[in-house]
């Protein structure tokens, strides 16, 4: 019987009653760190600078140091490194980037011409976050190598919540499965390497995944000496006892999905990246500073939720819970729950401001007064999360979303899947955006072991046609070795082993993982006492699978609901008796759920220095009162609902905190954007894409051969090959494809009479502007009048 229904922004806060005094490591000092050699690395070059700055480090360097403290050391002027001339009043130009080809290949022509312009620089390269051979060729073979001084700037974990720490590389999922390129995982490795250093070593290391059991190996060989920017680290307060690393490739169905968190939500529909979001201006401008002797000139909370932003200009925001409070409450709940938070704090921030009206005496105004700054912050953070979740309300009740929505619950339970097909095939015609549609066929795929050949070549075709054939190497990369995430069923003979092998059983792991509340009122109350209130129901593979790990328990049952149960009479204070978290033991009790998952398993414990006694038997004995942590690696990026549901796992037990690593925070639009090479633009862009028409020529042959292969195998397997085809006048002129539909048809005429008359209109408009003329037109027999 499920214990009684406890909100989760209750839940939240109740639990946390118990942990603010257990002791955590303090991530700050990897920030410091970052800061320190960084203005070591600007030290390093004497007198004023011209700082010249990869445009994707901007971010992850405003998270650890301030455009002041540039400038106070030797920072003229600054420019993005983007192809042009450079103008540089400094005799220093100084680059700061990633070691990318593209941004080496605009270093070299910027020197050379500098050269035939007679302009003399001191030119000094610092590669993030370590020097390549391969850019000391490529400058080399420009002939400028002798002119540029080459060094590194070690950015590696930076803070982006304090229990947080991202290496914020935006492309590491596709590096990694699509490239072929294991860089990442070195540095990885290096900056788990640096963990170690400052907080000490990781007595156990457990994960799963083929690139995961990589990463693990490097770090059990010696690495390069990696000097520290800092002195005097003290011992830390809570200790590691264990390193968990994931690869993403082991849960590509939690990315795939819809966020459904308050800050999962922002990051889905606003964008949030390097903890920063792009919000109206009004959203982020405090009112007018009310006059404490006109009492009736103070603020009224209910005045403040309704703000225009339309056509406003935008800014960039940091959301960070260490200067927003409310933000901390609200990032980790369900956005269904966000507005009974916001309706709480409004309404006591008004009773705070009636509290004007009890100061009679010249102390009891003294003291209101004191207050109102705070009551004013709290008012702001009121006022721009209030915006924030007007923004997200109407994106939410469109039809679009809803069906997305539908569509992925469905999948998820196996339900009518060729149904939810057509209906992915709807939403193209409707105009739905393109990661959308790409999410949830590759949803499809994952969770029903493939996709009928027919329905999936004819969902690819609309695709295409709808939203342009630049996308084709997005299609190409998603079916191929090591991705394999969007395949046919069956499979074609010619398909290598390697993809058979990998696909997921997801219905196995469904059910021996509990990762779906069913639909009933005592499921409901299940819910909100378990991760999957992240997603209304699913719980995310990744975070079941670390529970598999640290918290046994939570697999089979939730302990959240046996603390209500034992404790039901506590209001609110449950969290005094929570049970302290057993010891790491690796994957005990679920071999055979980590056997089922594609990747290598791994379990290797290490020698702690200064004795031989294995960690596992050592945890067993450790006194109650010392505090834990456990860090969690996500190699290829992971999602705000996986850190919420982490964070929920983390305050169910006393003993253990989770520190969670990963190479950066990724959504399922971020990881088919980066797949696709396409960034996100606005109506009427055209081409996008970085493949050439040459490149895409060559795909487009590719992809036709390779259809071609995968239909021959299946006509050899029917009983009735060997017989000629009957040729017909359709099939003749065809090559044996179907007869096309009237809206087929109808959409080559009317594209085609568009393309004439609006020239300048983008593809994806064009197309949704058609699929509307569709509705009324003659052809169409269910047109309205």
């Amino acid at each position: 019987m499920a214990a009684a229904s406890t909100s989760p922004s209750d839940a939240q806060t109740s639990s946390g009653l118990g942990r603010e005094s257990e002791p955590s490591l303090d991530v700050e000092l990897l920030k410091e760190i970052g800061k320190k050699a960084l203005i070591d690395a600007l030290n390093s070059v004497n007198g004023a600078k011209t700082l010249v700055l990869d445009p994707t480090l901007a971010g992850p360097l405003g998270l650890v140091t301030e455009v002041a403290l540039l400038k106070h050391h030797g920072v003229d002027k600054m420019f993005w490194l983007e192809p042009g001339p450079l103008s540089s009043t400094t005799s220093n130009i100084v680059y700061l980037c990633r070691p990318l080809i593209k941004y080496v290949k605009i270093l070299a022509d910027q020197i050379k011409r500098h050269a035939k312009e007679s302009l003399k620089h001191r030119y000094t390269l610092f590669l993030v976050p370590r020097t390549s051979t391969l850019v000391t060729r490529i400058l080399e073979e420009e002939g400028v190598l002798g002119d540029v001084t080459i060094s590194s700037y070690n950015l590696q974990f930076i803070p982006i919540a304090e229990d947080v720490v991202s290496l914020e590389s935006d492309n590491a999922f596709k590096e990694i499965w699509v490239d072929g390129d294991e860089t990442v995982i070195y540095n990885s490795a290096l900056a788990l390497d640096t963990l170690q250093k400052l907080y000490g070593p990781f007595p156990r290391i457990v994960g799963k995944g083929d690139h995961a059991s990589r990463l693990a190996t490097l770090l059990t060989k010696p690495l390069p000496e990696q000097a520290l920017s800092t002195t005097n680290i003290p011992p830390p307060a809570a200790p590691f006892d264990s390193l968990i690393i994931l690869d993403r490739q082991v849960d590509m169905i939690t990315p795939l999905l819809t966020q459904l968190t308050y800050e999962g939500l922002i990051d889905e529909l606003i964008g949030l990246r390097n903890s920063q979001v792009e919000l109206p201006l009004s959203l982020l401008t405090p009112p007018a500073a009310p006059n404490p002797a006109n009492p009736a000139a103070l603020p009224s909370t209910s005045a403040a939720a309704v703000i225009p932003v339309n056509n406003e200009k935008m800014k960039k925001h940091h959301l960070t819970a260490a200067t927003d409070p409310l933000f901390a409450e609200l990032r980790d709940l369900n956005f269904s729950s966000v507005g009974k938070s916001l309706n709480k704090v409004a309404h006591r921030l008004d009773e705070d401001y009636k509290a004007r009206f009890q100061a009679k005496t010249p102390a009891q105004l003294r003291d209101f007064v004191g207050k109102l700054g705070g009551l004013q912050t709290e008012h702001q953070a009121l006022r721009l999360h209030t915006g924030l979740s007007e923004m997200l309300v109407p994106v939410t009740r469109t039809d679009v979303f809803n069906k997305s929505l539908e569509i992925q619950q469905n999948l998820l339970a196996s339900y009518e899947v060729s149904n939810q097909i057509s209906a992915i095939e709807d939403l193209i015609a409707q105009g739905a955006d393109m990661q959308v549609v790409v999410r949830l066929l590759c949803l499809a795929s994952i969770t029903a072991g493939g996709i009928k050949a027919k329905s999936l070549e004819s969902a690819k075709r609309e695709l295409l046609q709808a939203y342009g054939y630049n996308y084709l190497p997005l299609l190409l990369s998603l079916s191929a070795p090591p991705l394999s995430i969007l395949l046919p069923n069956p499979l074609p003979v010619s398909t290598v082993p390697s993809v058979a092998a990998s696909k997921y059983p997801f219905t196995t792991l469904r059910k021996s993982l509990r990762l779906l509340i069913d639909d009933n009122p005592e499921a409901l109350d299940e819910v909100e006492n378990d991760i999957s209130f992240v997603y209304s129901g699913y719980a995310p593979i990744s975070i079941r699978l670390i529970q598999c790990v640290a918290q046994k328990n939570g697999v089979i049952s939730n302990p959240a609901e046996k603390n209500v149960t034992d404790d039901g009479d506590a209001k609110g204070k449950g969290s005094a008796k929570k049970l302290y978290a057993h010891p790491i033991l690796g994957w005990k009790g679920f071999e055979d759920v980590l056997a089922a998952i594609p990747g290598k398993t791994f379990d290797i414990v290490q020698k702690v220095p200064g004795g031989d006694t294995a960690p596992s038997v050592t945890s067993l004995l450790r006194p109650h009162e010392q505090t834990t942590t456990t860090i969690v690696f996500f190699l290829g990026g992971c999602t705000y609902t996986e850190i919420a549901a982490l964070r929920w796992v983390s305050r169910q037990n006393r003993g253990r905190k989770f520190l969670i690593a990963t190479t950066g925070i990724v959504s399922g639009g971020s990881l088919i954007q980066s797949i696709a090479g396409v960034s996100k633009k606005g109506p009427g862009s055209k081409d996008t894409s970085i493949y050439s028409l040459s490149t895409r020529l060559t795909l487009l042959i590719q992809y036709h051969t390779s259809a071609l292969e995968q239909m021959a195998p299946r006509a050899e397997s029917k009983t009735e090959s060997e017989k000629p085809a009957r040729k017909t006048k359709s099939s003749a002129g065809s090559g044996g494809r179907k007869k096309l539909s009237a809206f087929n048809k109808f959409m080559q005429s009317e594209m085609a009479r568009l393309k004439e008359t609006e020239p300048d209109m983008a593809h994806q408009e064009r197309f949704k502007l058609a699929t509307a003329n569709w509705k009324t037109a003659k052809e169409n027999p269910r047109a309205t009048a």
